[in-house]
């Protein structure tokens, strides 16, 4: 059962799913640029038998306030913020895309706080060819004024993000979506070798891996985190056949 929840962090709304036992270890789950908690949706039941699972919109989407005043270290902070209000003191995370830089720079700035990194199809803090996005026709589900700052930070990150990968002190896996991917999988092999325990796996699906092939996604998840307890987790029940409307990378 998934519940929906809301906690104030510095003033600011956090809305999040949450689901699994509420005594197993915490999964905290950052979704991609535009996305939210629910994009989470078709791997989260699987992850919430052996984990309770925390899938947030982070600020400027869903349910979430939309203040205002973006940036990724905001973002960051907002982690801290959620974390503080739980009383989660170390967690599991997993981040997508600019979830995963939020989660990378988080578990740069706060190493104690991260026990595994799960980084999916992120890009290396490097400077990158710049362009304009252009706004979707219709009401959106996110702020427009969102997207712009954060596409101006990933497009000419700060340098100290590169050097800042090295604080990371959690076992890390950097997952890969491939040549099918609009990312630098070279970029992304960079960052597992910069990462101290860091390392790389390749799931040729594009950059929506975990929805365009979620049982290969959720196993090789599973297989690094070693779900706590005496005997293996469940396996994922997850299949590519399986009705779900999976996009393309």
């Amino acid at each position: 059962m998934v519940d929906h929840r809301s906690v104030d962090v510095g003033g600011i709304r956090l809305a999040y799913q949450v689901s699994g036992p509420p005594e197993a270890p915490p999964l905290v789950l950052l979704h991609a640029l535009g996305e939210g908690a629910a994009d989470w949706d078709v791997v989260a039941p699987v992850l919430a038998r052996s984990w309770r699972v925390h899938a947030l919109d982070l600020r400027g989407h869903g349910r979430s306030d939309w203040p205002g005043d973006y940036s990724l270290q905001l973002m960051r902070d907002d982690v801290l913020g959620f974390l503080d209000a739980l009383a989660l003191d170390r967690v599991d995370l997993m981040g997508h895309s600019m979830g995963g830089i939020v989660a990378y720079l988080f578990a740069g700035e706060y190493p104690r706080r991260v026990d595994r990194l799960v980084l999916e199809d992120v890009p290396v803090p490097r400077p990158r060819e710049q362009s304009t996005p252009i706004r979707p026709d219709g009401k959106l589900t996110f702020d427009w004024e969102m997207v712009l700052a954060v596409k101006r930070q990933i497009d000419t990150p700060d340098p100290e993000w590169l050097e800042s990968l090295s604080k990371i002190t959690a076992d890390t896996l950097a997952v890969a979506g491939g040549p099918g991917s609009h990312v630098s999988q070279e970029g992304i092999a960079e960052l597992a070798r910069r990462v101290p325990q860091g390392r790389v796996v390749t799931i040729p699906a594009g950059h929506l891996i975990h929805n365009a092939q979620p049982t290969v996604f959720v196993e090789e998840i599973l297989n690094f985190l070693q779900p706590p307890g005496d005997g293996p987790a469940a396996g994922p029940s997850l299949q590519a056949d399986d009705g779900v409307p999976h996009r393309n990378g």
